[in-house]
């Protein structure tokens, strides 16, 4: 089989554009009678809204002051529970969270605008801690009797109490990993416009452009095909563009102005809009045998969603499935979980909760070494995946095993034996 690509240097083809300054960025579009959009976002993690757009409405230079009420479809959004709402109706869970999007002739004339906006908060009280809100007493951020929006299990072996009883080294120990931002260069921007025929056209760098036609058009109340999405040049995503930000503001302000829209986030605004890496808590237990074999591992992994899901239920189940690491344990038991918070949501982020796991697996490897007196390198050599490897699933592997090969190559860089000496 030949390759036409695979193993050869092949010319990118919008490296050119990029590098020359030709590339078409969101916030480069400008068209003919266009006007500018700012969203008003929640100052309170959660609370009770009422609004008066009255003042920011009678400004000279606005156009309209959009709230939930001019939503002609369905005021919702997520990727895969639509728990977001495009403007917030009663109630916010987040600071950050969108209540009104403000349409002007200009960028400075919108921004003057929001500060008129009257927005009365009633506070509720807020959870912030995952394992807290995980209790039935605490306060519900969604409508729902537990905070609790995913729970995955992983049972193999015998029962786990037994196996701990076996092992000659245990090591238990508490992880946490923390939230972080994409910190991409471009902030989210977008223009969206009618063209003719009445289709509603959104230009903004997305990850998903197919599942952004689909919100788009259920929260404008049309068809699939009425909507266009258009992606322009994305100046950095990691994760940071599959949720919706901006698409159906702009999409909703242009088929009711029937002008073009255009909105550019500041960079703090960028911060507080779009999702981050999940932080995740990992409670985990670790045995071995006195040869350093493996023999068991208790993980309960608790992964703060904030206010809404967005990926939730991949990440933590992806978190539960590698928890055990390279490594061939017999008896595993693995309980993790997504939860609600009033934090900022939490979503895709490089690596989708397979990037904050082996801070705890290799933590526990290297304290299961020190207690048995071997080489954190000897641990893994004895413990690696091999082919024909089972995980903890149950997965048997067959190809493209390369654990012992990299260790090798490591060592031997390293000028290390494998029981860690010079």
């Amino acid at each position: 089989m030949s390759y036409d690509v695979v193993g050869k240097s092949v010319l990118r083809i919008d490296g050119l554009s990029k590098v020359t300054g030709q590339a078409v960025y969101p916030q480069d579009i400008y068209m003919d009678n266009m006007v500018y959009g700012k969203t008003l976002r929640s100052t309170k993690p959660h609370a009770n809204i009422n609004i008066d757009i009255s003042k920011a409405e009678s400004l000279e230079g606005v156009l309209k002051v959009f709230t939930h009420k001019d939503i002609k479809g369905e005021n919702h959004h997520g990727v895969m529970f639509k728990d977001h709402e495009v403007l917030c109706a009663k109630k916010v869970r987040r600071i950050g969270d969108p209540i009104a999007f403000v349409v002007a002739e200009s960028e400075k004339i919108a921004e003057k605008a929001l500060e008129l906006v009257e927005v009365n908060y009633e506070e509720l009280e807020a959870i912030f801690d995952p394992e807290e809100a995980m209790k039935d007493e605490s306060p519900k951020v969604h409508n729902n009797e537990s905070n609790i929006i995913y729970h995955y299990k992983i049972r193999k072996g015998k029962n786990i109490e037994d196996a701990f009883d076996e092992c000659d080294a245990i090591v238990e120990n508490t992880y946490k990993t923390s939230m972080v931002d994409h910190g991409f260069i471009q902030p989210e921007a977008g223009v969206a416009y009618i063209e003719k025929g009445g289709t509603v056209v959104v230009c903004a760098a997305t990850q998903y452009p197919h599942f952004d036609q689909i919100e788009v058009a259920e929260a404008l109340g049309l068809k699939n095909e009425e909507v266009r999405i258009i992606n322009p040049a994305i100046g950095g995503a990691f994760g940071g563009r599959e949720d919706i930000t901006l698409q159906i503001h702009i999409a909703m302000a242009a088929m009711e102005l029937k002008k073009p829209v255009k909105v550019v986030y500041s960079r703090e605004e960028s911060f507080i809009a779009h999702s981050k890496r999940h932080p995740i808590t990992f409670h985990i237990k670790t045995g071995a045998k006195s040869d350093g074999t493996l023999h068991a591992m208790e993980a309960k992994i608790i992964g703060d969603s904030g206010a809404y899901a967005s990926w939730a239920v991949n990440v933590l189940r992806k978190s539960g499935v590698h928890i055990s690491g390279p490594y061939v344990i017999e008896n595993v038991k693995v309980d993790s979980y997504a939860v609600y918070t009033n934090n900022p949501f939490t979503g895709a982020m490089r690596g989708f909760g397979a990037a904050q796991s082996p801070i705890a697996y290799e933590g526990q490897m290297d304290a299961l070494a020190e207690k048995l007196n071997i080489s954190p390198l000897e641990i893994r050599f004895k413990n690696a995946f091999r082919k024909g490897s089972e995980t903890a699933t149950g997965q048997v592997l067959t190809e493209s095993v390369p654990v012992i090969q990299c260790l090798e190559a490591v060592s031997k860089a390293m000028n290390l034996s494998k029981d860690g000496d010079k």
